[in-house]
Protein backbone atom coordinates (compact mmCIF):
# COMPACT_ATOMS: atom_id res chain seq x y z
CA UNK A 1 0.00 0.00 0.00
CA UNK A 2 1.58 3.60 -0.73
CA UNK A 3 1.68 5.79 1.68
CA UNK A 4 1.70 9.60 1.52
CA UNK A 5 5.38 10.09 1.57
CA UNK A 6 6.16 7.32 -1.24
CA UNK A 7 3.33 9.08 -3.45
CA UNK A 8 5.26 12.77 -3.04
CA UNK A 9 8.42 10.97 -2.97
CA UNK A 10 7.78 10.08 -6.38
CA UNK A 11 6.07 13.47 -7.38
CA UNK A 12 9.31 15.20 -6.10
CA UNK A 13 11.27 13.69 -8.47
CA UNK A 14 8.91 13.55 -11.50
CA UNK A 15 8.84 17.17 -10.92
CA UNK A 16 13.11 17.99 -10.38
CA UNK A 17 13.50 15.83 -13.58
CA UNK A 18 10.74 17.88 -15.47
CA UNK A 19 12.21 21.55 -14.32
CA UNK A 20 15.89 20.41 -14.80
CA UNK A 21 18.70 20.85 -13.03
CA UNK A 22 19.63 24.41 -12.91
CA UNK A 23 15.79 25.48 -12.56
CA UNK A 24 15.05 27.34 -9.33
CA UNK A 25 13.14 26.84 -6.37
CA UNK A 26 11.76 28.52 -3.55
CA UNK A 27 14.51 27.47 -1.17
CA UNK A 28 16.19 30.57 -1.50
CA UNK A 29 20.11 29.62 -3.47
CA UNK A 30 19.09 26.76 -4.63
CA UNK A 31 18.54 25.59 -8.02
CA UNK A 32 16.78 22.08 -8.44
CA UNK A 33 20.18 20.35 -8.72
CA UNK A 34 20.85 21.46 -4.83
CA UNK A 35 17.38 20.81 -3.56
CA UNK A 36 17.66 16.84 -5.29
CA UNK A 37 21.11 16.99 -3.41
CA UNK A 38 19.84 18.10 -0.31
CA UNK A 39 17.19 15.12 -0.38
CA UNK A 40 19.58 12.56 -0.77
CA UNK A 41 21.82 13.66 1.54
CA UNK A 42 19.44 14.05 4.32
CA UNK A 43 18.88 10.26 4.16
CA UNK A 44 21.49 8.26 2.19
CA UNK A 45 24.68 10.41 4.74
CA UNK A 46 23.28 10.72 8.56
CA UNK A 47 27.22 11.03 9.28
CA UNK A 48 26.67 14.66 7.31
CA UNK A 49 22.88 15.11 7.56
CA UNK A 50 23.11 16.49 11.47
CA UNK A 51 25.02 19.31 10.33
CA UNK A 52 20.87 20.78 9.22
CA UNK A 53 20.66 20.80 12.98
CA UNK A 54 24.17 21.39 15.01
CA UNK A 55 26.17 23.68 13.87
CA UNK A 56 29.19 21.15 14.77
CA UNK A 57 28.31 19.48 11.88
CA UNK A 58 27.83 22.20 9.57
CA UNK A 59 31.15 22.21 7.64
CA UNK A 60 30.90 18.31 6.72
CA UNK A 61 27.15 19.07 5.50
CA UNK A 62 28.54 21.18 3.23
CA UNK A 63 31.39 18.72 1.71
CA UNK A 64 29.20 16.47 1.36
CA UNK A 65 26.44 18.88 -0.25
CA UNK A 66 29.46 19.49 -2.86
CA UNK A 67 30.03 15.90 -3.30
CA UNK A 68 26.43 15.12 -3.78
CA UNK A 69 25.98 18.47 -6.24
CA UNK A 70 28.23 17.41 -7.92
CA UNK A 71 27.44 13.92 -8.89
CA UNK A 72 25.13 13.48 -12.57
CA UNK A 73 21.73 14.78 -11.71
CA UNK A 74 19.79 11.97 -12.99
CA UNK A 75 21.58 9.87 -10.60
CA UNK A 76 20.64 11.91 -7.55
CA UNK A 77 16.60 11.82 -9.04
CA UNK A 78 17.56 7.89 -9.16
CA UNK A 79 18.64 8.47 -5.75
CA UNK A 80 15.10 9.94 -4.81
CA UNK A 81 12.96 7.39 -6.50
CA UNK A 82 14.38 4.59 -4.95
CA UNK A 83 14.65 5.43 -2.08
CA UNK A 84 16.79 5.48 1.32
CA UNK A 85 18.94 2.27 1.90
CA UNK A 86 17.69 -0.82 3.30
CA UNK A 87 19.81 -0.20 6.88
CA UNK A 88 18.24 2.92 6.81
CA UNK A 89 15.51 4.00 9.40
CA UNK A 90 13.53 5.87 6.64
CA UNK A 91 13.70 2.46 5.20
CA UNK A 92 11.09 1.85 7.67
CA UNK A 93 7.14 2.94 6.57
CA UNK A 94 6.08 4.31 9.75
CA UNK A 95 9.32 6.31 10.33
CA UNK A 96 9.09 7.13 6.54
CA UNK A 97 5.74 8.77 6.83
CA UNK A 98 6.52 10.71 9.32
CA UNK A 99 9.61 11.83 8.46
CA UNK A 100 9.02 12.11 5.33
CA UNK A 101 5.19 12.99 4.14
CA UNK A 102 5.65 16.90 4.91
CA UNK A 103 9.60 17.05 3.92
CA UNK A 104 8.74 16.01 0.25
CA UNK A 105 5.24 17.52 -0.05
CA UNK A 106 7.00 21.08 1.11
CA UNK A 107 9.65 19.88 -1.45
CA UNK A 108 7.85 19.44 -4.53
CA UNK A 109 6.03 22.83 -4.11
CA UNK A 110 9.47 24.45 -4.15
CA UNK A 111 9.90 22.75 -7.11
CA UNK A 112 6.46 23.27 -8.74
CA UNK A 113 5.72 26.89 -7.41
CA UNK A 114 9.30 28.15 -8.76
CA UNK A 115 8.09 27.88 -12.27
CA UNK A 116 5.95 30.84 -13.99
CA UNK A 117 3.50 28.45 -15.06
CA UNK A 118 2.25 26.79 -11.96
CA UNK A 119 -1.39 26.64 -10.88
CA UNK A 120 -2.33 25.01 -7.76
CA UNK A 121 -3.31 21.22 -7.39
CA UNK A 122 -6.19 19.97 -5.13
CA UNK A 123 -5.35 17.52 -2.28
CA UNK A 124 -6.92 14.42 -1.59
CA UNK A 125 -9.18 15.03 1.46
CA UNK A 126 -7.38 12.06 3.36
CA UNK A 127 -3.89 13.84 2.40
CA UNK A 128 -4.94 16.95 3.63
CA UNK A 129 -6.41 15.91 6.88
CA UNK A 130 -2.91 14.08 7.34
CA UNK A 131 -0.58 17.38 6.75
CA UNK A 132 -3.53 19.05 9.46
CA UNK A 133 -2.74 16.49 12.00
CA UNK A 134 1.08 16.79 11.54
CA UNK A 135 0.52 20.62 11.49
CA UNK A 136 -1.28 20.88 15.22
CA UNK A 137 1.62 18.72 16.59
CA UNK A 138 4.25 20.78 15.06
CA UNK A 139 2.39 24.55 15.08
CA UNK A 140 4.23 25.80 18.24
CA UNK A 141 7.80 24.36 16.79
CA UNK A 142 7.00 26.13 13.47
CA UNK A 143 5.57 29.26 15.03
CA UNK A 144 8.27 29.59 17.89
CA UNK A 145 10.07 32.08 15.63
CA UNK A 146 6.82 34.74 14.73
CA UNK A 147 6.52 38.22 16.01
CA UNK A 148 3.14 38.02 16.70
CA UNK A 149 0.47 35.74 18.45
CA UNK A 150 -0.45 32.95 15.61
CA UNK A 151 -3.67 31.38 14.66
CA UNK A 152 -4.04 28.81 11.88
CA UNK A 153 -7.41 28.01 10.82
CA UNK A 154 -9.12 25.68 8.29
CA UNK A 155 -12.04 26.80 6.05
CA UNK A 156 -13.98 24.87 8.32
CA UNK A 157 -13.46 26.45 10.94
CA UNK A 158 -11.00 24.24 12.66
CA UNK A 159 -8.03 26.20 14.54
CA UNK A 160 -4.74 25.59 16.18
CA UNK A 161 -2.34 27.79 17.85
CA UNK A 162 1.30 28.45 16.77
CA UNK A 163 2.30 30.77 18.98
CA UNK A 164 0.53 32.80 21.95
CA UNK A 165 0.56 36.52 22.22
CA UNK A 166 -0.87 39.65 20.76
CA UNK A 167 -1.12 41.15 18.99
CA UNK A 168 -2.82 37.92 17.13
CA UNK A 169 -2.82 36.91 13.33
CA UNK A 170 -5.08 34.49 11.92
CA UNK A 171 -3.76 32.76 8.88
CA UNK A 172 -6.71 30.83 7.34
CA UNK A 173 -6.03 28.33 4.38
CA UNK A 174 -6.26 24.45 3.35
CA UNK A 175 -3.67 22.58 5.19
CA UNK A 176 -1.06 22.28 2.26
CA UNK A 177 -1.46 25.98 2.09
CA UNK A 178 -0.38 26.31 6.06
CA UNK A 179 1.69 23.65 5.87
CA UNK A 180 3.79 25.52 3.40
CA UNK A 181 3.12 29.43 5.14
CA UNK A 182 4.62 27.28 8.39
CA UNK A 183 7.44 26.21 6.86
CA UNK A 184 8.76 29.32 5.46
CA UNK A 185 6.96 29.79 2.33
CA UNK A 186 4.89 32.54 3.22
CA UNK A 187 4.86 34.58 -0.30
CA UNK A 188 3.67 31.13 -1.87
CA UNK A 189 0.75 30.02 0.55
CA UNK A 190 -2.27 31.13 -1.04
CA UNK A 191 -3.85 31.80 2.16
CA UNK A 192 -5.70 34.95 3.89
CA UNK A 193 -4.46 37.01 6.63
CA UNK A 194 -6.72 38.80 9.00
CA UNK A 195 -5.38 41.10 11.66
CA UNK A 196 -3.24 44.75 12.34
CA UNK A 197 -1.49 45.72 9.35
CA UNK A 198 1.72 45.75 11.17
CA UNK A 199 1.23 42.59 12.66
CA UNK A 200 1.19 41.04 9.37
CA UNK A 201 3.53 42.85 7.45
CA UNK A 202 6.30 41.11 10.21
CA UNK A 203 4.67 37.87 10.31
CA UNK A 204 4.97 37.56 6.32
CA UNK A 205 8.87 38.45 6.55
CA UNK A 206 9.39 36.51 9.87
CA UNK A 207 11.62 33.42 9.22
CA UNK A 208 9.20 30.59 10.22
CA UNK A 209 9.76 26.64 9.98
CA UNK A 210 12.29 24.49 11.52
Amino acid sequence: MSTHAKRERLLLADLLEAAGPEAPTLCEGWACRDLAAHVVVRERRPDAAGGLVLGLLKERLERVMAEYTAKPYEELIQLIRTGPPKMSPYALKQIDEAANAVEFYVHAEDVRRAQPDWSPRALDPVFSDALWNRLERMARLTGRRSPVGLVLRRPDGRTAVARKGTPVVTVTGEPGELTLFCFGRQDAAQIDLEGEKPAIAALTTAKLGL
